[in-house]
């Protein structure tokens, strides 16, 4: 497996709606192009940013999902409808990461 963490930077004003974004629609259709999304967090110092981590397979698996994540007539016109009064997302960052042998994550899975 591989682990992608995901920085997404908001734009002002628009913390709220990419919270709806993801839990009305992207979290949904991530499940469906089969990402398996670990958790979500908020910057803890306030700064316009969301974090979280999808679970792929492999990067040809990730890649593959993706494409046909984007491809999705239901995140087109999502997307479309959610930046109907601008833009909501300023910068994505990705960050590919494996577990190492000794993670405590390891026992409970």
């Amino acid at each position: 497996m591989i682990y992608e963490l995901r920085i997404y930077y908001i734009k002002p004003g628009k913390m709220e709606d990419i919270h709806n974004r993801f839990s009305n629609l992207t979290i949904d259709l991530f499940k469906k192009h089969g990402m398996n999304t670990l958790d979500f967090w908020e910057d803890a110092e306030g700064k316009n940013i969301i974090y979280y981590i999808l679970e792929h397979k492999d990067m040809e698996a990730r890649e593959q999902n993706f494409y046909n994540f984007k491809k999705d007539p239901k995140w087109i016109e999502g997307k479309r409808i959610s930046e109907l009064n601008g833009p909501i997302v300023e910068k994505v960052e990705s960050v590919f990461m494996k577990r190492v042998p000794y993670s405590p994550f390891n026992k409970i899975v």
